[in-house]
């Protein structure tokens, strides 16, 4: 297939805005599990899963769907996961009983990997800038995530909490549409089987050790954001805050203006500034942001100093290494990518696992040590990566 030098800004606007309306499902459960849950007449702590179930499903959906852009048509594959997650949208939005709610959650998750073949196929169509425009669409996304919390709790407190997937298959709809329209197509690359293809994704993992740290760094980094926000609708909804689905919504706006930074983290990576650094920098932030959760947790000025800082670092950490991983063989980005975000999603479903229980056994305290050790664990392999690296140059000298 033939690079481009450049793509247009329309399709780098149409492809950033579907990936971000797709990956924003996995998120609009999560202010309006009390919703939920008074609806089906059911505890809180039940609907709590429906989080990580979303998240559990991306992850499966990252690991088994993702790796099919390496072989066939990525604007075909885009196409058909959007119409399942239509489908999987409208079941949720009619479930009667939290098994169906379950099994429709878990099915968001898989089928809303649209992001994740829409990103590594942008890396691939381009020969310049690659960075940038990965920081561009990596920016849907984040918006995506962070606003889906503002909708869903918007619509849930107006509309009711079951509107929020009939509008999201509404969005999902017109992005679909599109992304059929005006969207380039690629050639088929992989020329094995399924099977062969999967043992090619764990090859990937063997292969680059860069990749397999990287997807480490990645899933602690996102395990703790994944945490903070599904503990932070059960410890504003309580006291002292006793704040209503649409205001707890309101608090992703504070890092969706965050998001605006990712580009500028993509650029510096296409000019291959030092990645160790810019994580250290990033998860200091996060680690800033969980100290000021547990020393002040009844203060909502440091809740709003730790929003943006723990957003923006998780954000750098991404961004950083993402661009790194881009790198490592562009013939194979759909299966190094699918390594990196399976990871990072396995991740993020465990921390929000992990954050639920920290939350029943010890409250808000519990929630913000687990998130400390998340933080502390990742800054640990950086720190290893770097003395590595220091030890073998005085070795080659």
């Amino acid at each position: 297939m033939t690079l481009l030098k450049e793509l247009s800004q329309k399709q780098i606007i149409i492809m950033s805005a579907t990936a971000g309306i797709c990956v924003a499902n996995i998120y609009y459960s999560q202010p309006i599990l009390n919703e939920i849950a008074k609806s089906l007449m059911i505890e809180v702590k039940s609907t709590g899963f429906i989080s990580v179930l979303s998240q559990a499903g991306y992850g499966l959906g990252l690991f088994f769907i993702t790796p099919l852009g390496d072989k066939i048509a990525r604007k075909k594959l885009i196409l058909w996961l959007q119409l399942s997650l239509i489908v999987s949208l409208l079941i949720m939005a009619t479930a009667s009983n939290i098994t169906t709610i379950y099994i429709a959650s878990l099915a968001i998750g898989l089928f809303a990997v649209t992001a994740q073949v829409i990103l590594p196929m942008a890396a691939s169509l381009v020969s310049e800038n690659r960075g940038k425009i990965v920081g561009i669409i990596f920016t849907g996304i984040l918006v995506g995530v962070l606003a889906a919390r503002v909708v869903s709790g918007y619509i849930a407190e107006w509309l009711g909490w079951r509107y929020v997937y009939i509008v999201s298959a509404l969005l999902v709809s017109f992005s679909a549409i599109l992304m059929q329209t005006d969207f380039p197509g690629n050639k088929e690359r992989f020329e094995g089987s399924y099977t062969e293809l999967l043992r090619s994704v764990l090859c990937q993992f063997q292969r680059f050790a860069t990749l397999r740290r990287t997807a480490l760094v990645g899933a602690l980094t996102f395990g703790t954001l994944s945490s903070f926000w599904v503990t932070l609708t059960f410890h504003l909804s309580g006291s002292p805050f006793n704040y209503k689905s649409d205001t707890i919504g309101l608090f992703g706006l504070l890092a969706v203006g965050s998001t605006m930074l990712v580009p500028l983290f993509g650029k510096l990576s296409d000019k291959g500034n030092n990645p160790e650094r810019s994580l250290i920098i990033a998860m200091g932030l996060i680690l800033t942001s969980i100290i000021a959760l547990a020393i002040f947790p009844d203060s909502l000025g440091a809740l709003w100093f730790a929003i943006i800082l723990i957003d923006i670092g998780v954000q750098a950490a991404q961004v950083t290494n993402i661009a790194l991983i881009y790198t490592l063989d562009t013939s194979a980005n759909s299966r190094i990518n699918t390594v990196y975000m399976t990871s990072y999603f396995i991740g993020g479903a465990l921390g929000a696992y992990i954050g639920i229980l920290c939350w029943n056994a010890g409250g808000w305290l519990a929630v913000t040590i687990q998130m400390a050790l998340f933080i502390t664990l990742a800054l640990s392999i950086v720190f290893a990566t770097i003395i590595k690296t220091q030890l073998y140059k005085k070795q080659q000298q």
